[in-house]
């Protein structure tokens, strides 16, 4: 019994230490945003701008065909049972509540915040991390500041294509390829989305990319000196971005519509 008290302690303390050193990765990096120092303004613009291409432009030919499938399955479920249920409300409610952030969120993980990951551990590993401090570079505005931008700033994009595509595109294929009544779909979502939607999928939005993007960079700042540590500290980053997005979802959905 002792052991485990004590295990579920030192667990505890870890977790906690972790979460602390997390939001104080997160709260070094906004400082950043706040500064604005004359030399390497041109690099880092570049180096975001390089983050939004291959996070959100690289990532259409995946997000367009996942959210046709979305948008066009849920629409010929839920048609089917219309009697029964508000087709807009109940399309606004799963795709542009729930199924866009957490699906670009998903999308990004595995693509983008597993690439970030590997990045920073070969950065740390080969030292390209004290190359950048011996020459007076601040790697936090080189390397951190470019990439929550830029990871931001696609899954914001990502959702709103998400969003978009899943419904007029799903609408669109239900239309052409099936004999489903549609009705006045569009009228419907015009009348079932709001304000507080739109808000809420933008600040799960920010707030998947801010999660995803710190939590990548501390394992990869994290990583020890083998090369063989890269695929456990990558693995564990993804996992985590995912069970912290699933959180903030959750949190953010109770806050806005409990």
């Amino acid at each position: 019994m002792d052991y485990i008290a004590g295990y579920i302690g030192r667990k505890a303390a870890s977790t906690t230490n972790h979460i602390s050193n997390l939001f104080a990765l997160t709260c070094r990096i906004f400082v950043l945003i706040f500064q604005r120092p004359r030399a390497g303004r041109a690099l880092v613009r570049r180096i975001t701008l390089e983050q939004v291409y291959f996070t959100c432009v690289q990532a259409l030919p995946i997000i367009i065909p996942i959210a046709l499938v979305f948008g066009s399955m849920l629409i010929i479920q839920f048609a089917k049972v219309s009697g029964q249920y508000d087709l807009g409300k109940t399309m606004v409610m799963l795709i542009v509540r729930e199924l866009g952030p957490v699906v670009t969120a998903l999308l990004v993980i595995l693509r983008s915040a597993t690439a970030v990951a590997i990045e920073i551990n070969y950065m740390n590993i080969f030292h390209e991390m004290d190359a950048i401090e011996m020459a007076g570079i601040d790697p936090m505005r080189i390397v951190c500041l470019p990439r929550l931008i830029g990871i931001t700033s696609a899954i914001l994009c990502l959702f709103i294509v998400f969003d978009i595509v899943a419904i007029v595109g799903g609408y669109l294929i239900v239309w052409v390829f099936t004999y489903i009544p549609m009705g006045d779909f569009m009228a419907q979502i015009g009348k079932a989305i709001t304000v507080t939607d739109i808000a809420v999928g933008i600040i799960k939005a920010i707030f998947f990319g801010i999660a995803i993007t710190v939590t990548c960079l501390k394992h990869g700042f994290s990583a020890k000196k083998l090369i063989t540590d890269i695929p456990v500290s990558t693995s564990k980053a993804a996992v985590e971005c995912f069970f912290y997005c699933l959180v903030i979802n959750v949190i953010i959905s109770i806050l806005f519509y409990m």
